[in-house]
């Protein structure tokens, strides 16, 4: 290999130090946004327990006055049994009255457990409330410790870009586009070594994608400074350096 491949090895060491550096730095922020998430879902909880605390009392109102109206008719029919003149209008009025009274306990009950409901919906509120203010605090926390730590990535990672564009100097245009859009494709990883067969068979293979690699492609890597891509994922082959 010469200078052209060498390049784009030192080039490779650079760009997974600088995508690990924006790495950290997405992590840190993203750390925030969960957080965010997580007050915002607590929120938007609370909000429609509200909101159903609301639509439950409605219902129940609209059942009181219900019960309400029921009471005034038991109060006439008590009149009207009172004045009742025969046996058959007197059991008639006494049916009616006790049907309106079984009516009405049950619309009594069915306010009863509304009005639990509402209860136990309130406390949950309260409960969400206690959650919310935790989880700000937690927010309000993540982000300090996000803004310390996004200054200290930020300038790391000035720091390996500056390296990489030093880096990048040394590799030829053409053989530079071809090696930041693999990149691209690879989160970074436009190089892959060829592997070197273990036994006698002479099959090597990329280390990307553990498909077989022609020998007159290594041949070519040994002797020629040329950009070798692997015929299935397309990666740029370079061969195994010294103390690697």
């Amino acid at each position: 290999m010469g200078p052209v491949l060498n390049g784009l090895i030192k080039l490779q060491s650079v760009e997974n130090r600088l995508r690990v550096a924006k790495a950290k730095l997405a992590r840190c922020r993203r750390n925030v946004i969960i957080q965010e998430n997580q007050v915002r879902t607590l929120t938007n909880s609370i909000e429609a327990k509200k909101e159903e605390i609301q639509l439950t009392k409605v219902q129940s109102g609209r059942l009181e006055l219900e019960l309400k109206s029921r009471d005034e008719a038991i109060a006439k029919l008590r009149t009207s049994l009172n004045s009742a003149k025969t046996n058959k209008e007197y059991a008639a009025v006494l049916t009616q009255l006790n049907t309106t009274k079984a009516d009405n306990s049950k619309i009594e009950t069915e306010i009863l457990e509304l009005m639990k409901a509402i209860e136990a919906d309130e406390d949950e509120c309260k409960q969400i409330e206690t959650q919310i203010e935790e989880q700000k605090k937690i927010l309000e926390q993540k982000r300090k410790e996000a803004e310390q730590l996004a200054v200290r990535y930020e300038a790391e990672i000035e720091q390996i870009q500056s390296e990489w564009e030093q880096a990048s100097e040394a590799v030829p245009a053409a053989a530079l586009e071809i090696f930041n859009r693999v990149a691209d494709t690879y989160d970074g990883e436009a190089l892959s070594v060829v592997e070197e067969p273990e036994t006698g068979n002479a099959i090597y293979s990329c280390g990307g994608c553990f498909m077989s690699v022609t020998p007159e492609s290594v041949n070519l890597l040994m002797t020629n400074d040329d950009i070798i891509r692997c015929p299935n994922c397309t990666r740029i082959l370079v061969l195994r350096t010294v103390g690697e």
